[in-house]
C-alpha cells in the first residue's frame, strides 16, 4: 500500500511538472508576441505620471485646507457669538447666514473664470504672444489688465518655462510693490492672466514728458524701486528686465513693478540668453568687446546734453514698434554670459537712477552693440554731464551701483543701497503710504490716457508729441 502510494505520488509531481512546463511555454508565447511586456516606461510618460501624482496630491491637499480653514472660521465666529450679549435665535440666525455665505463662496471657487466672464475693452499694448487690454469683470464690474498670450507661439519660441515663472512669481509674492495677478485660465488657443490695471501709465511716459526729475522726485521713485526689487528677491528670484518701461505708476503716482516674462528662480541650474529681446544685440559681442579701441569703429559725434535727450526720445519712440528692444540696462556680466545673481538688478537701477536725473541712460548709443560695448568697458564710459548739476551723493550712489559684481551695493541685500546717505531722512515703512512725488492724470477707472493707442490690429497709433508714449505692458515678442 505503502508503494502504491509512492508510485501515485511520483507520477502525481511528474504531471504537475509538465503542466507547469506547458503554462510557462504558453506564458513565454504571450510576451514573445506582446513587445511591450517588460518594456520600461518612457521619460514622458514618467513625466505625465509625476505631473499627474503632483495635480492630485496638490488637489486633495487645497481641498483639505478649505476644510480647515472654513472649521476655524465657524469656530471664530462661534467664539465671538458666545462671549457677546446676543439671544440663543439671533445666535442661530447668524450662523445659518455664514453658512449661507460659505456656500455661495464654494460655489464660486468651483467655477471656472474664462474670457466670457469679462467685457473687453481698449487695448494697451500688443506683442508677438498677443496682447494685453483693459477688461471689465461682467459679474463685478471690476476693471483688470487682461493679458492674453498666444500658447503656439510660446511653444514655438520655447518661452514656456518663462511664462511659467512670471505666473508662479506673481502668484507667490504678495507685495504693495508689485502687479498684482488676480487670476489665470486658458483656452484652446491662449492663456489668460487677469492682472491689477495701474491707469498712471508707466516710468518711461513719465520721464518723455519732464525731460528728468528733480532728485527728491528721483529719491521717492528710486526708493519705491528698491523695495519692489527687495520683494521679490526676497522669494529668490531675479526679474533681469529691470527698466522704466516695467515700472506703471497707479491713479495716485505710487510705483509698482511689473512684466515678469525674463525672471528666474536664483536656484535654477542654469540662466539661459535673454532670447530675442537681448540675443541680437549680444551676438558676437566678446569679439566686439573691444571695438571702442580700434580704428575702424564708427566715428560718433559729441553731442550735448539736451541734443542726447532729444535723439534719445526719438530712438526710444522708434524701439518701441521693433522687436530688438534696448540693452541699455542689462548687466554687463549678464551680456557676457559669465553667469550672474540678483546683483544684476542693482545694475538697471543705478542705469535707471542715471536717467531718471540726466535724461538718457549712462552707456546710450545710436547702436544697440555700440551700448553693448560701452556697457562692458563701462570704466571709460560712465561719465557724468557737467548740465546735470548732480549732488555728490547721487553721483556716490549710481557709481556704487554701476560697477564691478563685487564692488555693487545691493549684494548683500537691499539694506545696503537704503542705507546710502542719499536715502538720508527717506521713511521706507511709509514710501507707500506718502503722497506720490508725481500724480499722474486720470478721469476715471477707463481712463486710459496715460498708454499709447492701438488699433484692434495692426500697428499702435503713433502719439502726438510730448503726450507720453512709449510703453510696452506686455513683455514683448522676444523677451519671454
Amino acid at each position: 500500500m505503502l508503494d502504491s502510494a509512492r508510485s501515485w505520488f511520483h507520477k502525481f509531481q511528474h504531471k504537475k511538472e509538465k503542466f507547469g512546463e506547458k503554462k510557462k511555454e504558453k506564458e513565454n508565447s504571450k510576451d514573445a508576441q506582446n513587445p511591450f511586456v517588460d518594456e520600461a516606461p518612457s521619460n514622458d510618460t514618467k513625466q505625465k505620471v509625476t505631473a499627474a501624482k503632483q495635480y492630485i496630491e496638490n488637489h486633495y491637499k487645497a481641498q483639505m485646507k478649505c476644510l480647515q480653514d472654513r472649521k476655524e472660521r465657524r469656530w471664530m465666529l462661534e467664539r465671538k457669538l458666545a462671549d457677546a450679549d446676543v439671544s440663543t435665535e439671533e445666535q442661530i440666525n447668524l450662523l445659518k447666514y455664514f453658512e449661507k455665505k460659505e456656500t455661495e463662496y464654494m460655489r464660486l471657487q468651483r467655477h471656472k473664470m474664462c474670457v466670457d466672464d469679462f467685457e473687453l475693452l481698449t487695448i494697451i499694448g500688443r506683442g508677438a504672444f498677443g496682447e494685453v487690454r483693459l477688461c471689465r469683470e461682467k459679474s463685478t464690474r471690476n476693471v483688470y489688465a487682461m493679458k492674453k498670450l498666444k500658447k503656439s507661439e510660446m511653444l514655438r519660441r520655447g518661452q514656456v518655462e518663462h511664462v511659467k515663472a512670471e505666473r508662479n512669481l506673481l502668484a507667490e509674492v504678495d507685495s504693495a510693490c508689485i502687479v498684482k495677478l488676480y487670476c489665470s485660465f486658458q483656452d484652446e488657443e491662449y492663456l489668460y492672466l487677469i492682472m491689477e490695471y495701474l491707469p498712471g501709465g508707466d516710468m518711461m511716459t513719465l520721464l518723455m514728458r519732464k525731460d528728468t526729475l528733480i532728485e527728491d522726485e528721483a529719491r521717492f521713485y528710486v526708493g519705491q524701486t528698491v523695495l519692489a526689487i527687495e520683494s521679490i528677491h526676497k522669494h529668490s528670484y531675479i526679474h533681469r528686465d529691470i527698466k522704466p518701461d516695467n515700472l506703471l505708476l497707479d491713479r495716485y503716482g505710487h510705483m509698482k513693478l511689473s512684466d515678469f516674462g525674463l525672471c528666474k528662480p536664483l536656484d535654477s541650474s542654469s540662466f539661459p540668453d535673454l532670447s530675442e529681446n537681448g540675443s541680437g544685440v549680444r551676438r558676437n559681442l566678446k569679439s566686439t568687446i573691444e571695438g571702442d579701441k580700434k580704428s575702424n569703429a564708427p566715428y560718433v559725434p559729441r553731442r550735448t546734453q539736451q541734443e542726447k535727450l532729444l535723439h534719445w526720445q526719438k530712438n526710444r519712440r522708434m524701439l518701441a514698434y521693433s522687436t530688438v528692444g534696448t540693452p541699455d540696462y542689462i548687466a554687463p556680466e549678464v551680456l557676457l554670459k559669465k553667469g550672474y545673481g540678483m546683483e544684476c538688478d542693482w545694475w538697471s537701477l543705478g542705469a535707471i537712477m542715471y536717467e531718471m536725473l540726466v535724461g538718457f541712460p549712462p552707456f546710450y548709443s545710436d547702436e544697440p552693440m555700440s551700448t553693448c560695448r560701452k556697457i562692458v568697458n563701462w570704466r571709460s564710459h560712465l561719465k557724468f554731464p557737467e548740465e546735470a548739476k548732480l549732488s555728490a551723493e547721487a553721483k556716490d550712489l549710481i557709481c556704487r551701483l554701476l560697477c564691478h559684481v563685487e564692488q555693487r551695493l545691493g549684494t548683500k541685500g537691499a539694506s545696503e543701497i537704503k542705507a546710502h546717505p542719499w536715502f538720508k531722512g527717506i521713511q521706507w515703512e511709509k514710501l507707500y503710504q506718502m503722497e506720490a512725488a508725481f500724480i499722474p492724470e486720470v478721469n476715471d477707472d477707463l481712463d486710459t490716457q496715460n498708454f499709447e493707442k492701438f488699433e484692434e490690429s495692426g500697428m499702435p497709433v503713433p502719439p502726438p508729441s510730448k503726450s507720453g508714449p512709449w510703453r510696452k505692458a506686455l513683455a514683448d515678442a522676444g523677451k519671454m
